[in-house]
């Protein structure tokens, strides 16, 4: 039996385990990417595995997120990361050199390898048929010490691309159109892998958009084939001896085969509050617009840009409506501004942002009170803009920039103009000057007064018991766990930004945690399904663990949270029915029975509800690694006695 593309990566890339869907197994990494949101914590873990320099093939620390300067801790937190970078023998992409999916997309990624980031759209590199996975800074870390990754091995959904996309619809339809099929929950431990006759109508850059978004299913992964586009492009980034031909076999058998008729896609809308409530814009036309934002990893390259400036040249942004563009990266930002396109964007009213994170994560460009922005990014969890009260709507560039002319929803076929073709070039401007290479393992870090150590985790104690202190629904983000936005400037500083957990659920959790633990009692968190859904940022374990938390309690989890939950010493524990779920409240003292004991032999665990006198067993999903690990106190705990 033929392999699909990803079997192909995986199995070459095995170091221990047996390659059967549901199997651990543990996979060598050849790159990995950080950012300053997450990387900062990661570097400060690699240092405390005392390891000497980077071990992968190849790793980047992009400096993309925190760019807003308003007071010290950014600034700090980048001068400690390039020197840290300079220790370990780690590239190092300066600010404004672009954002770290786009940039690695055209400078580093290569068809065939794997790839670990410190970013849940570390995906994004799917669309060069690289083998690309989100996960949090601890885990990354591991990797540049040399340490392989651990996977479920997956079920692999083959997603059949036909025919040809209509004017004014692209990339980002297609994404949202499977996530309309596969929504954002229950993908966990597969692979969306795209074939099909449609893939010779997609642009490298199209198939990225669908990459980087593919992160919203809560999948592993997503891979497109490496083929002739593939080579096109590296030999347009000068890269062209990268590429190799990697496609499934003829009798590969996937999972399940989701079948999608491009030209049957229309213009597509994600409403609030999540990517998976998918629309057509059609039913929306005429709902007015307060802002719009073209721009982030998802739909920020040349081709974006430049469509959405043809849309807007000669035109005038409507009198109430803000229009934002981001370029994905500097190479982006140059072709816009010597092609023409820029002054396009700029004689249409556009304000043109750093070719930053931004507005994505809620770094400035926030909406109004009540305000509906129109924003071309991965993401519309509540609050996430930076406004609690905004309405964020995904769409794709072309939408964006008709409804920035109108003022209002508006379907792209409907403004009566052609549609503007833009040709790829086949050349790209390559500058890496921006990109610090230099190794010199006697350079000491340099640590502003807000950089802190890892907090480090106690062994899991014997007798674990505590109080539930807060109970939340279903689909709950890492942005809900640990808000990012302004909150982000204390990201190497946990005691600081542990006051933060919760805050825009329930402010007062962080003291209650904090009360309970000088009572000698352990706290507790209680949630429905897709727990840990979104960003790969760490922090919603680190902070949590921080504050005495030793489980969480979940109908299901999401896989890089779960990942992160293991490496801080808290349990993941997933409940058996709903009426256990629907029992436990805020408030309530339980007991989590010999909780090393039952670990240790592999079965379930036993509850005590000592407020309702209620008894229930609860399942795990770990591995015996992860078993250790939890005993450890975390992942550091573990790989020091290890080591």
């Amino acid at each position: 039996m033929g392999l699909t593309v990803s079997e192909k990566i995986i199995r070459e890339h095995i170091v221990e385990g047996k390659p059967e869907p549901g199997e651990r197994v543990a996979i060598r990494i050849d790159q990995t990417l950080t950012q300053d949101a997450t990387g900062t914590m990661a570097f400060l873990q690699l240092e405390a595995m005392r390891v000497d320099k980077c071990k992968t093939e190849l790793s980047l620390s992009y400096v993309d997120h925190n760019m807003v300067q308003m007071g010290f801790e950014n600034s700090d937190d980048h001068r400690y990361l390039q020197s840290v970078a300079r220790k370990y023998g780690v590239k190092f992409s300066r600010s404004g050199n672009g954002i770290c999916h786009q940039v690695h997309f055209e400078r580093f990624a290569v068809p065939g390898k794997t790839l670990l980031g410190s970013d849940s759209h570390t995906p994004t590199a799917g669309g060069m048929g690289m083998f690309a996975m989100g996960a949090g800074g601890l885990d990354v870390a591991s990797a540049m010490a040399g340490e392989p990754f651990w996977i479920t091995y997956p079920r692999v959904t083959g997603i059949k691309l036909m025919g040809k996309l209509e004017d004014f619809v692209s990339a980002k339809d297609i994404i949202l159109k499977v996530l309309s099929i596969l929504s954002t929950k229950r993908n966990v431990d597969t692979v969306n892998e795209y074939f099909g006759d449609g893939l010779s109508n997609l642009t490298a850059q199209d198939r990225a958009t669908i990459t980087n978004m593919g992160a919203e299913t809560g999948a592993t992964t997503s891979i497109f084939p490496s083929d002739e586009i593939t080579r096109e492009f590296l030999i347009a980034q000068k890269r062209g001896e990268s590429w190799k031909l990697l496609t499934a076999d003829p009798d590969c058998v996937y999972d399940r085969i989701i079948e999608i008729d491009l030209s049957e896609i229309e213009p597509l809308v994600a409403t609030p509050h999540s990517p998976g409530n998918v629309t057509p814009v059609s039913e929306l036309a005429g709902i007015p617009v307060d802002q719009v934002c073209i721009g982030s990893c998802t739909n920020s390259s040349f081709r974006d840009l430049a469509v959405a400036a043809e849309i807007l040249r000669g035109r005038t942004v409507a009198l109430n409506t803000s229009l934002i563009i981001g370029p994905g990266s500097r190479q982006v930002l140059s072709m816009i501004a010597d092609s023409g396109h820029l002054a396009s964007l700029i004689a249409s009213g556009a304000r043109v942002a750093e070719a930053t994170c931004g507005f994505c994560i809620g770094n400035g460009m926030a909406p109004g009170t009540d305000a509906v922005s129109l924003r071309t990014i991965n993401r519309n969890f509540e609050g996430r803009s930076g406004t609690a009260s905004a309405q964020v709507f995904l769409v794709n560039p072309e939408v964006a920039a008709a409804s920035a002319i109108t003022g209002e929803f508006t379907d792209p076929r409907t403004l009566g103009i052609p549609y503007p073709f833009i040709s790829i070039p086949d050349t790209f401007p390559v500058d890496d000057s921006m990109i610090i290479d230099e190794y010199d393992p006697e350079t000491e870090p340099v640590r502003g007064p807000n950089i802190g150590p890892p907090p480090i985790n106690e062994p899991l104690p014997e007798k674990l018991i505590g109080t539930v202190q807060i109970k939340v629904g279903d689909k709950i983000t890492t942005d809900h766990i640990m808000p990012a936005g302004k909150r982000l400037i204390y990201r190497s500083n946990i005691e600081k930004y542990s006051h933060f957990v919760f805050e825009g659920i329930d402010p007062a959790f962080p003291e209650r945690c904090r009360k309970n633990l000088t009572a000698y009692l352990y706290n507790f968190i209680v949630a429905g399904y897709s727990y840990g859904q979104g960003s790969s940022r760490e922090y919603a374990a680190i902070c949590p663990m921080h504050l005495g938390v030793k489980a969480v309690f979940a109908l299901s989890f999401e896989r890089i949270h779960t990942a992160n939950l293991v490496n801080f010493g808290i349990l993941p524990l997933r409940f058996q029915s709903r009426n256990d779920y629907d029992n436990l409240e805020t408030g309530h003292e339980i007991e989590v029975l010999n909780p090393c004991f039952g670990l240790a032999e592999g079965k379930p665990l036993s509850v005590m509800d000592h407020t309702s006198g209620h008894s229930f067993q609860v399942a795990h999903d770990l591995s015996e690694r992860d078993i250790e690990m939890i005993l450890a106190g975390g992942f550091l705990n573990w790989f020091s006695r290890r080591a």
